[in-house]
């Protein structure tokens, strides 16, 4: 499969924000938005969403927990 150059105007802060994300998986700024691209088109994104969302219902009760009790400070004791 060829390849094509597209040219696309984003803000300066989201066209920085790519380039670090990109970087930070070891990939091209092109290889790094047609893998977003593909997740986009594959449903995985729309997958792992709802699963995390399903986790936090799940589970969100704990981290509250946990977070009110760092916040109490030392010696607290959770509910």
């Amino acid at each position: 499969m060829g390849k094509t150059q597209l040219g696309a105007r984003v803000d300066a802060e989201v066209a920085e924000l790519a380039r670090q994300r990109a970087a930070a998986r070891n990939l091209s700024l092109g290889d790094y938005l047609a893998q977003l691209v593909m997740e986009d088109a594959s449903g995985i994104r729309e997958r792992a969403m709802a699963a995390a969302a399903r986790f936090i219902e799940e589970h969100g009760a704990v981290f509250d927990e946990a977070e009110d009790a760092r916040k109490a400070g030392p010696g607290a004791r959770a509910a």
